[in-house]
């Protein structure tokens, strides 16, 4: 199996599920991108950079499951035909941030299969996000994933 190691920067939507209280539904897009992480004498610097290259679209089901927890299962597509599924390892995290109206959570995701590219593949995504008042989510992936 073939490794492939991916960072990408979400934007788009959580949306309430109408009826059920505790589901949100997330939509976001990713494009391509360089992310640099610089460390010298003034300590850490990052910047991300997009590309003229194609998009990711990310969709969930997020399911909260108590006052800062919670599962999710979704799928990641990239590019026409490449897709993969994953579900939350254990569960996610959900709490205040230091920024006014914003949530910040973390979670991590197994792949569990997909299409094209990523059919029987497997790996690890972790998803550090912040969710604001008015449903915007900001949610950066770093996975390491095995493809065939």
């Amino acid at each position: 199996m073939r490794e492939i190691m991916y960072a990408l920067q979400f934007k788009g939507r959580g949306t309430p599920v109408a009826g059920s209280p505790n589901v949100i539904n997330a939509a976001t897009t990713a494009s391509s991108c360089t992310i640099t992480s610089t460390v010298g004498p003034q300590g850490l610097s990052g910047s991300l950079r997009p590309s003229a290259e194609g998009q990711a679209t990310f969709e969930s089901t997020v399911t909260l499951t108590g006052e800062s927890t919670f599962q999710e299962s979704g799928t990641i597509a990239f590019g026409p035909g490449h897709r993969l599924r994953f579900t939350t390892v254990g569960q996610g995290h959900l709490g205040p941030s230091p920024q006014p109206g914003t949530m910040h959570g973390s979670v991590m995701w197994r792949v569990d299969g997909g299409e094209g590219q990523f059919a029987g593949a497997q790996g690890l995504i972790t998803s550090n996000f912040t969710f604001t008042e008015s449903g915007d989510v900001v949610d950066t992936h770093c996975g390491v994933l095995w493809v065939k």
